[in-house]
């Protein structure tokens, strides 16, 4: 019986040293599955879709690089539903069911936790997409899916660039849920803060910015990740919106930035698949590790 798979998707089963990217999402896996023995767990990596793993041989499963769900959503939700009956997910089945969807925005703040102003708008919405953007106030805004990642059809539109973009816009809203939000200024400035904690409390955090004349800051656009020393207000901000959520996370990334007012606001809270950059620090592995550990013991 294995105690714990490592799940990736097919693009990463294998190291490719090589191909710089490949090769990190490779080795970030395999820091975590180095130290998942070295607590005395069996452990292994598998692709999420590989149809000839039992998943019921593994008593936690654990996802780490699956970064093609949301592309292949119609498949992965399916495999979700199933694979939940016969194994322990980590972070749990609940958590990921709340957190794959944007509209968990919404709850956390409600529950306090400041967020960039957004209106979200359901799939199959017919008012026009002016009407959405009269809450901004003539404000440069971002349009993007409720379930996505790695900025996946994300926009930034001017003020003036709304009316064009109007019959794009009912393309995407006929086929998924889109959020409009607020673009903020300062993360092309300055750029974006990913904080990692486990079990709730803080371990690293890193500086995403965006390459020059760009708003993306993921590394797929030529965005560049620095290591970061967050002040305690920033520190605090991460913990109360993971003390948010409704239990607590073993795992997540809390990515804050400054709003447009200078105040500090949530962009994303990841739990089910965030790079957490594990390999800037050999110790960051082993704390997770010994977080999951502790998460298994109880259950």
């Amino acid at each position: 019986m294995i105690d714990i798979t490592i799940l990736t998707d097919p693009r990463y089963t294998i190291d490719y040293p090589k191909d710089p990217y490949k090769h990190n999402v490779f080795l970030e896996d395999d820091l975590l599955l180095k130290a998942l023995i070295d607590e005395d767990l069996n452990c292994n990596r598998k692709s999420w879709d590989d149809k000839n793993y039992q998943w019921h041989n593994s008593k936690a499963i654990i996802f780490r690089s699956t970064w093609d769900y949301f592309d292949r959503y119609d498949e992965f939700h399916p495999w979700l539903m199933d694979v939940k009956t016969k194994t322990l997910l980590i972070n749990s089945k609940e958590l990921i069911e709340w957190n794959i969807d944007k509209h968990y925005l919404i709850d956390l703040k409600n529950a306090g936790v400041k967020i960039p102003k957004s209106v979200f708008i359901e799939k199959g919405n017919t008012t026009k997409l002016i009407e959405h953007c009269n809450t901004f106030n003539n404000s440069t805004i971002i349009i993007k899916p409720c379930i996505s990642g790695a900025a996946r059809l994300t926009f930034k539109l001017f003020d003036h660039q709304i009316e064009a973009f109007s019959s794009k816009f009912e393309e995407l809203i006929k086929e998924e849920a889109l959020i409009i939000q607020e673009f903020l200024t300062p993360i092309e400035v300055f750029g974006e803060i990913s904080m990692i904690l486990f079990n709730g409390k803080f371990s690293h955090a890193v500086l995403k910015k965006a390459k020059p004349g760009d708003f993306r800051v993921q590394d797929d656009y030529g965005g560049t990740v620095h290591n970061y020393l967050p002040n305690l207000e920033e520190i605090n901000f991460a913990e109360t919106a993971v003390n948010a959520c409704p239990e607590m996370p073993v795992y997540a990334r809390v990515d804050i930035a400054t709003d447009n007012h200078g105040q500090l606001v949530l962009i994303e809270l990841e739990l089910i698949e965030p790079e957490l950059w594990l390999r800037h620090d050999k110790t960051f592995a082993k704390t997770m590790a010994k977080a999951i550990k502790k998460h298994i013991m109880k259950q």
